[in-house]
């Protein structure tokens, strides 16, 4: 017996974005609501769509009563659910990010929207009691030139801007708490960004001290399926007035968003590894400048993009004096590694350190104040290189590099492939001696171990990270980002091969450097107290200079020079447009460009770069550049965005990545 399916009398027709991965099917499609799903089918819900024959999962974007649609119809075949997850904001947000990285809706919304947890969507939400407002005791923003402006503009609801330069010594955490709670006591919402889970800890500790636990939410990944779709439910119902998370929180659907933070926004992790791999900073400006809310980005060094929206006028300065720098910042002191020193101090050769700076050491640990070590690289030996001319030493079977895992090794192992070289012998000349190009924070904490005799040696990096450290001698040793804290700071930091860090073949490499730097010299007690940090490198570096002076303001300031005067990002925008050659130049030959494009490459992809999706290891890919000045970006992004596009209804070529903007372009 067949029944006849009644169309729903009011709006009977739905139009949904089914969720397809083809980039050619990025468009709205109508289709008929049966009377009986008429109630749940809303815009925003989750629904299912057949399209060509098979069951897709779709969103509801909005309920029609007419269609321009010529021909029949097809019937919605099913609401999953009756929760309205895709908010009129979000929906905006995730168009704008498709516009900006030529990307597909659908693939934006896999990063907005959380896949649904049915069991946590059914069970009944604890009631949360209404905010009381409190007092938010502000005082110490008053350090910062503009600072306490900034505090009376969010409690007064008003779209402040703002790129927070941090004093070292200062607890950024609890800065952004007062922020937080100001504006959530104001009424509106705040979302905060963080690189990782050790920040996203620290700003929720510093959070709750100051708002209601019940309404401070914590987003990450690592919670597990069912917890963060419960907490990002809570956002979604209002629940949450704070809400703070790593980079995908960037489009969580916070209510009434009054304040959006970003820290540390120079930090890799930052820049979503999907397509069409947005960076959290450009998505929560974007989200500022749609919704008119107040923006801030802090950090206690300073990115070329974070300058640019200074000196655009978008956002304002938020510095505190020199004097009051210099009060707050460590000594800095830069030394070559200088040979002659260490055949006179035989601890200084142990260590590959200068005299004086196990001298600052010796004194921090006399004083009874933990030292810091920053090692740019984790391991044993990560990397290993010809004794005589220096080659490095990679893989024969995956061309990976080849690393020492540790003292008692019988071999070296690649670290791409995993597999173990007992005989080494270079490519080039045929030596068997080999040589470290770098010593990894494992082996240097052996060797510092052995330099200071009787003091405890603490590691941290990679899976053994320790959050912080006693006030009391120890020497840590740490790579870069995991850091721990010691209460009251170090006594001294010493910074360790600096050209690992300097001399990668990176646009961004001075500036990355000198945020590593900076974020382990902010831990340091202050000059008055005794605090020193020693970085090992040349003092006529501007990198260097930057550190000494603790001026990372005018590091950026001339980062952002340098990189307009010879047109690279922020002061152009760049598309990379990789995949195999005869596919590249078929979608620049379609794609109409805007007026002043330039054209770089080809050139191979980059090494480490990953590979297209669909392109298989026995293609070559090639890396075309596209350039186009900065008012062009969005031009730019819509014609690649078209192209591929067209391509991908054709099926004549193999796929093809676009990154707008990517972190590294080779």
């Amino acid at each position: 017996m067949t029944t006849t399916r009644q169309a729903a009398e009011h709006e009977p027709v739905a139009r949904v974005l089914p969720m397809l991965t083809v980039p050619h099917l990025d468009r709205d499609f109508d289709y008929l609501v049966p009377a009986d799903l008429s109630d749940d089918a809303q815009p925003g819900v989750r629904a299912k769509v057949r399209f060509h024959g098979r069951l897709v999962d779709a969103f509801i974007l909005e309920r029609r009563s007419d269609t321009d649609h010529v021909g029949k119809l097809g019937w919605l075949d099913k609401v999953v659910s009756a929760e309205s997850v895709l908010t009129h904001d979000v929906r905006r947000l995730v168009d704008a990010v498709t516009a900006r990285y030529a990307g597909t809706r659908a693939d934006v919304l896999r990063l907005a929207v959380p896949p649904r947890h049915a069991t946590v969507e059914k069970q009944t939400p604890k009631p949360v009691e209404p905010l009381t407002p409190g007092t938010v005791d502000a005082t110490a923003w008053s350090s910062y030139n503009g600072g306490a402006q900034f505090i009376s503009a969010l409690q007064e609801g008003r779209a402040a801007r703002a790129v927070w330069q941090a004093l070292p010594g200062d607890s950024w955490p609890r800065r952004l708490a007062e922020a937080a709670a100001v504006t959530a006591y104001s009424g509106r919402g705040v979302l905060a960004v963080l690189p990782d889970q050790r920040d996203v800890d620290a700003l929720y500790a510093a959070a709750i001290a100051e708002v209601a636990e019940a309404r401070v939410v914590a987003l990450s990944a690592g919670l597990g399926p069912a917890e963060r779709y419960r907490r990002w439910l809570a956002v979604l119902r209002g629940d949450a007035r704070v809400v703070i998370g790593t980079r995908s929180a960037v489009f969580a659907p916070v209510a009434d968003l009054g304040l959006v933070v970003m820290w540390d926004d120079g930090d890799d992790s930052l820049s979503e590894p999907r397509a069409p791999y947005p960076h959290a900073r450009e998505v929560a400006m974007l989200r500022a400048h749609q919704l008119r809310c107040a923006a801030m980005i802090g950090g206690y060094a300073r990115t070329a993009e974070a300058q640019a929206l200074v000196r655009s006028g978008w956002a304002h300065d938020l510095t505190a004096t020199r004097a009051t720098v210099r009060a707050r910042a460590p000594r800095v002191v830069a030394l070559e590694d200088s040979a002659y020193a260490q055949e006179r101090d035989p601890a200084a050769r142990t260590a590959r350190l200068p005299t004086v700076a196990l001298d600052a050491a010796r004194a921090a640990l006399k004083n009874n104040a933990p030292v810091l070590v920053q090692v740019p690289r984790r391991g044993y030996v990560p990397a290993l290189s010809c004794a005589r001319c220096r080659t490095v030493a990679r893989c024969r079977h995956c061309t990976g590099p080849l690393s020492l895992p540790g003292r008692d090794a019988p071999g070296a192992v690649c670290r791409w492939c995993g597999r173990e070289e007992l005989g080494l012998r270079c490519v080039r000349c045929g030596s068997d001696a080999v040589r470290a190009v770098v010593v990894g924070a494992r082996r240097t904490a052996e060797e510092l171990g052995r330099a200071f005799p009787g003091t405890p040696v603490i590691t941290s990096g990679g899976d053994e990270v320790v959050a912080s450290v006693p006030p009391r001698s120890a020497v840590v040793v740490a790579t870069p980002g995991v850091e721990p804290a010691a209460e009251g700071g170090y006594g001294a930091a010493l910074l360790l091969d600096s050209w690992a860090l300097l001399g990668r073949q990176d646009l961004r490499a001075a500036e990355d450097t000198l945020r590593r730097w900076m974020a382990a010299a902010a831990l340091v007690r202050s000059r008055a107290d005794g605090g020193v940090v020693t970085v090992v490198a040349e003092s006529a570096i501007p990198t260097v200079q930057a550190l000494i002076r603790w001026d990372p303001v005018g590091h950026a300031e001339a980062e952002l020079d340098s990189r307009s005067e010879v047109g690279l990002p922020p002061a152009v925008h760049i598309a990379a447009v990789d995949g195999a050659p005869d596919a590249v130049s078929a979608l620049l030959g379609v794609a109409e460009l805007p007026d002043g494009a330039d054209l770089l490459g080809p050139v191979d992809l980059p090494m480490g770069a990953r590979r297209p999706a669909g392109v298989t290891a026995d293609h070559a890919v090639s890396r075309m550049l596209v350039r186009v000045p900065r008012n062009a970006g969005l031009d730019l992004a819509a014609a690649l965005r078209r192209a591929t596009a067209a391509q991908s209804a054709r099926h004549d070529h193999e796929p093809v990545r676009v990154q707008i903007d990517p972190l590294h372009i080779g």
